[in-house]
């Protein structure tokens, strides 16, 4: 990367940092705080999972049904298929976005947290606080460690629809069919342990979430 091209993507990320910066003075300047946006983004990040989950499980009945049923047009096959494929990864990026967005947050709220444990004057109350700190972020680590694990088993899948979509686009014959059948197995595997990441990802965030509130 050449210095010019190093620098601006520099720039960008301080200016990204700053709009982050200046977004959550705002947001306190009106009552909400850090901790309220982070449950918020946290539940977002849960619905965006929770919509993918759905997403790849519409993908995979959409496969069944392709090669399962004979009597369907093969080019009316693959558009369904590819539709399933498109929506399956605008799923994803939408989960990737929303656990990014979870991160950001917690990183402002966690550094402004141990800033202000420094201004207790009361050693027994500086000493809850930390420890409520310290119970937090492991807490959050188990959150993001479900999250992006789950985040990590979409990949998979999607390489494997990808593969699907190609290979029946360049042959539109009954062969095709008789050829994504050997794939099946193992689709409807990764597309399991998907749904069993998903899953508990969203129990952590319900976890998560307790914790913060109570």
């Amino acid at each position: 990367m050449s210095f010019i091209r190093l620098l601006f993507v520099s720039v960008l990320v301080v200016a990204a940092a700053g709009c982050q910066s200046a977004y959550y003075g705002a947001m306190e300047r009106v009552g909400v705080h850090k901790r309220d946006i982070m449950v918020d983004r946290v539940e977002s990040a849960q619905e965006a999972q929770t919509d993918a989950k759905e997403q790849f499980e519409s993908a995979l009945a959409q496969f069944r049904s392709i090669i399962q049923i004979k009597d369907q047009d093969l080019a009316t096959r693959y558009d369904r298929l590819n539709d399933e494929y498109e929506d399956s990864k605008a799923a994803a990026k939408a989960v990737t976005e929303r656990i990014d967005a979870v991160e950001d947050v917690s990183e402002a709220l966690f550094d402004e947290w141990e800033d202000e444990i420094e201004l207790y004057s009361s050693a027994s109350l500086k000493r809850q606080s930390a420890a409520k700190l310290s119970q937090t972020r492991r807490q959050y680590q188990g959150l993001i460690k479900a999250m992006r694990s789950a985040e990590a088993r979409m990949e998979p899948v999607l390489r494997a629809f990808q593969d699907q979509v190609l290979f029946l686009k360049h042959n539109l014959n009954a062969r095709a069919i008789d050829s994504l059948q050997g794939e099946l197995g193992s689709i409807e595997t990764d597309v399991a342990q998907l749904i069993r990441e998903m899953e508990r990802s969203i129990a952590e965030s319900d976890a998560f979430i307790s914790s913060l509130q109570n």
